[in-house]
């Protein structure tokens, strides 16, 4: 594993814009920073990244079989019991699945081992698919990449895939709450996807989503949403009114409830308990004291939190590390301190995709921090032998 300095393409950033990619800049700094890649070779992918990805995933879907038949750990796993019935059902009735990004810290060489998997509404999709693809193929083409170089990515023709299931004469509505480039981007992009198979799709903000009077969810047309792809996180909808209506609504949501059971960092203790000395896990444990001192060696990190909210280092060496956030509302787990690799100033985090249920792709960030941002930056990878 490597991290290479590259010469950007000259006009990468109207190639961005054109493909939709319109947070490439957030906030005047780069997202998207082509100036270096990381390089794997097909061993480190297929050993060290693809199998586990592929065995974790499984044995997450594992854990869900064993929770949603269980109320105390569906209550451990801070679940409304209001909602204990359609996680359970929707599981039960196995309503399908598109994708989950599971966080690896990976040194190039032993076991990646697993930070957490957001498996409800990952983002950082549309760059790791297509656009570390396009940059790809076009250095390739420019000759400053060989022809021989590859990347571990079939994420985009696995969606297509996984929406085929999902095909039938009813629209299919994509949303996300409105204001937000990246999360706008990412549904443009599943949709694209979608209509690649076959499916007929519509955009709308989850504010504008109504209800008419047999209580079936709306668009502003009036007309009944049977499908919806939410790019809205289920712990926010358990506790908001339009959570009340989905069970007798008869919208199919993608994602499905039973990806609640592994949205939140509650999980981590669990497959661990379930799987201890897994050479990919990492120890964790519900924090039963969150407002005493996190041990040495340990982090914190609560249940619900989004790009590195809320999460706490102490390091063996007694070196704490912080980030504030929103997330204060919610239980805690503590995980063994096991530190991203260090490339000159920055650290980095790679995000194994599962599409459907195969493992389908990575791709990197870096920060500035041992804890990832929502100011970390996005780079390309390639694989050569």
């Amino acid at each position: 594993m490597k991290r290479i300095s590259i010469e950007e393409r000259p006009a990468w950033r109207a190639t961005a814009e054109r493909e939709g990619f319109d947070f490439h800049t957030i906030d005047g700094e780069r997202y998207w920073d082509e100036r270096h890649y990381y390089q794997f070779n097909e061993r480190q992918v297929t050993r060290d990244l693809e199998a586990p990805t592929q065995e974790l995933h499984q044995m997450c879907l594992d854990v869900v079989a064993r929770v949603v038949d269980d109320e105390a750990l569906l209550s451990q796993l801070a679940i409304p019991q209001a909602y204990f019935d359609l996680i359970r059902d929707s599981w039960q009735q196995r309503h399908a699945h598109l994708y989950a990004r599971f966080d690896f810290a990976y040194h190039g060489d032993g076991p990646a081992k697993m930070y957490e998997i957001n498996a409800d509404t990952p983002t950082s999709l549309m760059e790791a698919a297509a656009f570390q693809l396009l940059w790809l193929e076009e250095q390739i083409e420019r000759g400053v990449l060989p022809a021989r170089a590859t990347q571990f990515n079939a994420i985009a023709e696995d969606l297509i895939k996984a929406f085929e299931p999902f095909r039938g004469p009813a629209p299919f509505y994509f949303s996300a709450m409105s204001g937000s480039a990246e999360d706008r981007g990412t549904t443009e992009f599943m949709r694209r996807m979608a209509a690649h198979a076959g499916i007929e799709t519509r955009h709308i903000d989850i504010e504008d989503i109504g209800l008419d009077q047999q209580g079936r969810f709306v668009d502003l047309h009036g007309n009944r949403i049977e499908r919806l792809f939410k790019l809205h996180a289920w712990e926010h909808i358990f506790h908001e009114p339009f959570g009340a209506h989905i069970a007798a609504s008869g919208t199919r949501f993608v994602e499905p409830a039973w990806k609640a059971i592994l949205s939140n960092k509650g999980i981590l203790p669990l497959l661990w308990q379930f799987n201890e000395g897994h050479p990919n896990l990492l120890p964790s444990f519900v924090d039963q004291y969150p407002a005493s001192p996190v041990p040495k060696g340990w982090v914190r990190k609560p249940f619900f939190s989004r790009e590195g909210a809320n999460i706490e280092i102490r390091t063996p060496g007694d070196e704490t590390i912080a980030e504030d956030g929103p997330y204060t509302d919610a239980p805690y787990i503590l995980q063994q301190y096991s530190p991203l690799p260090r490339f000159g100033d920055s650290y980095t985090l790679i995000g194994s995709w599962v599409i459907g249920d195969l493992a389908s792709g990575i791709g990197i960030r870096e920060d500035d921090s041992l804890i990832t941002k929502d100011s970390s930056r996005f780079l390309p990878h390639v694989v050569i032998d």
